[in-house]
């Protein structure tokens, strides 16, 4: 751990800014760019707290605030700081909307939000409004209307946003990219991906461990189960697509030459999550959340048309015993690779054996991002296998030069937009429902961002 803090304390750092930030590339640094930055986190829950640690072990930062309405969390977080050899920052937590007056504060510049899904939308407009640059957590909204207060607040206030996809960092991830920018596969024609996750004991707990142990969500339940559970029962749409779909909005150069057109969407039924409860050791026939009926299908299947031809296949399996999987899948007129943590094969024409699968793990070493070269070991006790180290990096060299982030507020729109769009094919028999262009035809013109940087 100290090998990593020194490392990111170095200020060699700052000479990857420009890779890991492909927007210091393109429009250079914005007004009023500085050298350290102050940052208030509102919601130190546990994707919080991890963005703390992160922020804690580097020397470019002070945590000036923090929020949240969990008197637990903050003391985890205060301690924390404390232990860093911080000073104490300032502490809001009286009510729902004591970010507000965090957000008047002067002193703070920009805010990582890690809230419940519902209040994404809200404190980042509000934040926006109070000119703090904004790191929020995946999904960025949960209606079109949310999607549209994002952009239209960015582009009345131009003060940025970017999302925190994590995904986009992961090193399969960013070599297959290298390998799709350096046309490996050939024209770009099909793409698969999803969030496939056995989420039941996330869902669900007894009030008593940080997750899993029980059938109670709610009022009676702690961290996720408090409110994630809840959109289950309520909606019927895939409320959580951007791990599989950020990777891939980025190979197909999603608001920067290309866009998503139409979505449709079919749900099965749901009856994963009734399952779990009947046949939990703390639940059973009688107990009174085996009598809900629940609305989201237990597996969500959509398809996204984009401008410039391709088709792209977006799942959302959570309520179900299965293992882990974002079940990308890249596909061109010259070759098809399959990857994730479970499958790595892929078949480039003339370049593998016959029309069999070949592992991939060769290519991936060849193709591997620079940045994960030189920097992987660092990065890997940051969390998620390192990647949430890149995008924690990418967000403060972005406020660092105030310059347009790597996943802006374009993405953080259209990439959630999937989310009302599959309710809305859902409930109307698959029909296809129109992506709204939130770069108002800005997309025809704007350059990829260049996220392999050879020299760093």
């Amino acid at each position: 751990m100290e090998s990593r803090r020194t490392f990111i304390k170095n200020t060699a750092i700052a000479s990857a800014g420009a890779a890991i930030v492909p927007g210091v590339v393109l429009g250079g640094k914005g007004k009023g760019a500085v050298d350290k930055v102050n940052i208030a986190l509102i919601g130190v829950g546990l994707r919080g707290t991890n963005h703390l640690n992160n922020i804690l072990l580097r020397g470019d930062t002070n945590v000036t605030a923090i929020c949240d309405v969990d008197p637990e969390r903050i003391k985890v977080a205060l301690d924390l700081i404390q232990k860093a050899g911080f000073k104490k920052p300032k502490v809001f937590a009286d009510g729902d909307y004591a970010y507000r007056e965090l957000l008047e504060l002067n002193e703070v510049s920009a805010v990582v939000i890690s809230t419940p899904w519902l209040w994404h939308t809200k404190m980042a407009v509000d934040a926006m409004l109070a000119n703090k640059y904004v790191g929020l957590e995946v999904s960025a909204a949960n209606t079109l209307e949310e999607c549209w207060d994002l952009v239209n607040t960015h582009e009345r206030t131009d003060t940025h946003l970017m999302l925190l996809e994590n995904v986009n960092y992961r090193r399969d991830v960013l070599a297959v990219l290298n390998m799709v920018r350096q046309n490996v596969f050939g024209e770009l024609v099909h793409f698969r991906c999803g969030y496939q996750h056995d989420l039941r004991a996330v869902k669900f707990n007894d009030g008593k461990q940080p997750t899993g142990g029980g059938v109670e969500f709610g009022a009676k339940a702690i961290s996720e189960a408090k409110w994630r559970t809840q959109h289950a029962l309520l909606r019927n749409a895939d409320f959580y697509p951007t791990h599989g779909l950020g990777p891939i909005a980025a190979m197909a150069n999603i608001n920067r030459g290309n866009r998503f057109v139409s979505l449709t969407s079919h749900a099965t039924k749901a009856i994963g999550l009734n399952n779990y409860i009947v046949n939990h050791p703390k639940g059973g026939k009688n107990h009174p959340n085996a009598k809900l009926i629940w609305k989201q299908g237990d597996v969500i299947t959509s398809t996204i048309e984009t401008a410039n031809g391709e088709t792209i296949m977006v799942t959302h399996d959570c309520n179900l015993p299965r293992p882990y999987s974002l079940n990308f899948r890249v596909q061109g007129v010259g070759g098809i690779a399959e990857f994730d943590y479970h499958t790595k094969r892929i078949h480039i024409e003339g370049k593998t054996g016959g029309h069999g699968w070949e592992e991939m793990d060769t290519w991936l070493k060849q193709y591997d991002h620079p940045l994960w070269k030189k920097y992987g070991e660092y990065a890997r006790e940051s969390g998620h296998g390192g990647m949430d180290f890149f995008v924690m990096n990418a967000f403060v060299e972005s406020v660092k030069q105030n310059s347009t982030p790597p996943i802006d507020v374009y993405d953080a729109a259209a990439w959630s937009a999937v989310t009302p769009l599959s309710e809305l094919s859902i409930e109307n028999n698959g029909e296809p429902q129109d992506f709204p262009d939130f770069t108002r035809a800005k997309w025809i013109k704007r350059k990829p961002y260049n996220w392999i940087k050879d020299t760093l």
